[in-house]
């Protein structure tokens, strides 16, 4: 046992520590019988061929020998990732459907909002009732402080099966809720932790696996939440007037076990990371560009959720179209948004994802302001698909601008984790400010509604493009 401690802790491996006669050389040998393979004089190595002086087997030059010490075995770093393959793939198809119980729920929650403002199920205001998809959304961007180092520790299969038991068993406790209070409780608050707890390894499980076409991976995972914000709000729709509230929760719970029994199956972690991050490192807001960039997303988000939670009761409030068609609006909102998320990403592998975001924001900003102007089925419709796609680029690239903000590596986990956490403030405060500013039935102001969403984005579109000129200038450049 000792010798081999000696090893490790005084390698031997060169001509500065030369012994000064024969019978020392043997004593020493004789003594630390393993270290024998690695001692080198100067003036016994005539040439690179390895040899033997004195019974004593000589290395080659090199410093290497023909049968290496047990000990010398080389550290292996992981090799790149494989950017493609069968496995590869599966991953992001597991990320995909993450995506689409995490995201997906939260995109259908327009049709919850619609349903609640019914007062089948209790009555409350606009306000009060924003504040069950604003704290499912907020959880779901803040978990990942929580989360992060756990996945860091290599708990995987714990993260994903812990997720997948509270995303379901919150939509069974909200199908037996009648009151108010409950429904915060369990769609709010169990469905969203279940959610955030799952969006960790939707982030962090491709990146494994891609490099250079990293963007068109997260993209076409990314587009899971688009088509779950499409099957989830028509299974509702279909299923609430045939089989009541109830039972049409539990179908997208049951559809939820299926879909998320996939990535508890096919995910694994390709490389542990080689230290645990830190939940939170303060050091981080000293990097100025990177705090502006979570505090105008913050912004972006207070503006752009303004429409996921109030585009259908508009429609049907304001007597645009019927309860169908409204209903509907939301899967073709998210059906854009599936292109959204998957041809900017597609298109920031070239272009870098800073050069479109700004651009992306101040579109959507000005397509939530064209919504007062609205009064027709074939204008809302319009603006609904712009919009969806505007609002998928909106989401789906700041996760790639922080990957192009740091220059750590191996501090990304920690920037990205309270990064979302801080910007998730604005999605918390998004529907709750806009149903006050709706006010009761009867007395909507829906002018202030989508002035207020619309400058939001509007203006964090500016501030993206000026956060863009301050980190890399004017230059027509990847960023």
């Amino acid at each position: 046992m000792f010798p081999t401690l000696f090893e490790l802790s005084i390698p031997i491996r060169n001509s500065s520590y030369e012994l000064k006669n024969t019978r020392k050389q043997r004593l020493f040998v004789a003594t630390f019988p393993r270290t024998n393979s690695r001692i080198m004089q100067e003036k016994d190595i005539p040439s690179s061929k390895s040899h033997t002086t004195n019974g004593i087997k000589r290395p080659k030059q090199d410093g290497t020998s023909d049968q290496p010490h047990p000990n010398d075995r080389p550290f292996r770093f992981p090799d790149s990732p494989p950017d493609g393959g069968v496995k590869a793939w599966l991953h992001v198809l597991g990320s995909f459907m993450l995506y689409f119980n995490t995201w997906g729920i939260m995109n259908a929650f327009g049709v919850y909002q619609n349903y609640y403002e019914s007062g089948e199920l209790f009555e409350t205001s606009s306000s009060n009732i924003s504040w069950i998809g604003s704290i499912a959304a907020f959880l779901l961007l803040a978990m990942g402080v929580i989360v992060g180092p756990i996945y860091d520790r290599g708990y995987l299969r714990l993260i994903l099966s812990f997720g997948a038991f509270m995303v379901v068993f919150g939509h069974m406790m909200l199908s037996l809720c009648r009151e108010y209070w409950q429904v915060v409780l369990a769609q709010g608050l169990v469905i969203g932790i279940g959610a955030g707890v799952l969006f960790v390894p939707c982030v962090a499980l491709v990146p494994q696996y891609f490099s250079a076409r990293l963007g068109t991976a997260l993209g076409i995972a990314a587009s899971g939440s688009a088509l779950g914000g499409i099957v989830y709000p028509i299974v509702l729709y279909r299923l609430l007037d045939k089989i009541g509230f109830p039972w049409a929760v539990r179908v997208v719970g049951f559809i939820a076990l299926a879909t998320l029994s996939i990535p508890i199956v096919v995910m694994r972690m390709r490389v542990k990371p080689p230290k645990i991050r830190k939940a939170v490192d303060v050091s981080n807001f000293l990097d100025f560009h990177y705090l502006a960039f979570v505090l105008v997303s913050l912004l972006a988000y207070l503006g752009i959720f303004v429409i996921f939670f109030y585009l259908p009761y508009y429609a049907e409030a304001d007597g645009i179209t019927d309860h169908a068609l409204a209903t509907y609006l939301v899967p073709v909102f998210n059906a854009a948004s599936l292109f959204g998320r998957t041809i900017p990403n597609m298109l920031a592998d070239k272009t870098g994802p800073m050069n479109l975001l700004s651009p992306a924001s101040v579109i959507a900003g000005t397509l939530l302001l064209c919504m007062m102007a609205a009064h027709s089925k074939g204008a809302i419709i319009v603006i609904a698909l712009l919009a969806g796609f505007m609002s998928g680029a909106l989401i789906g690239l700041p996760p790639l601008c922080l990957v192009a903000l740091t220059q750590d590596k191996s501090t990304l986990g920690t920037r990205m984790g309270q990064g979302f956490a801080i910007a998730g403030l604005g999605v918390l405060a998004s529907g709750p400010i806009a149903g006050a500013i709706l006010g009761r039935s009867g007395d909507l102001h829906w002018a202030g509604l989508w002035t207020f969403g619309g400058v939001c984005t509007l203006v964090s579109g500016i501030l993206y493009g000026l956060v863009r000129i301050s980190k890399y200038g004017f230059s027509p450049i990847k960023a």
